[in-house]
């Protein structure tokens, strides 16, 4: 990170042992350490409020583009009382038989699915095997 190599480590603490002393040494490495310490919490600290912002401003990014997508689709796709009385009653019975199987959501499937009497049994309901 600082480019410090092993020389210079070693002539940093030569010179930190001559001037404060083998007795002290103890002392102000744990006095550097509480430092150090302080400082990586301080930066934790500001590091997170940096991304705490940031994941704001993005989340508001998110949401302002969602409003936009959902006034384009509902402008896109109007839901009127017409459309909902439709879904609810079935299809509109001036329709043609091959409208009645297109009509989609707002009307009933009945010209594409079968009658449920027409299906075979679920395996489930199958007769159980004979034992010999």
């Amino acid at each position: 990170m600082f480019d410090i190599g092993w020389d210079e480590m070693l002539f940093t603490a030569v010179v930190a042992i001559v001037v404060i002393g083998p007795k002290d040494m103890p002392r102000a490495l744990r006095t550097a350490g509480q430092w150090i310490g302080k400082m990586r919490r301080v930066s934790g600290h500001f590091r997170a409020g940096i991304e705490t912002m940031i994941r704001e401003a993005e989340m508001e990014e998110m949401e302002k583009e969602w409003r936009e997508k959902n006034a384009a689709i509902m402008a896109a796709h109007p839901t009127g009382t017409a459309a909902a009385e439709g879904a609810l009653t079935g299809p509109d019975p001036g329709l043609k038989s091959s409208e009645t199987a297109h009509q989609g959501s707002e009307g009933t499937h009945e010209a594409t699915q079968p009658p449920l009497k027409d299906l075979p049994p679920l395996p489930s309901e199958a007769a159980p095997p004979k034992a010999d």
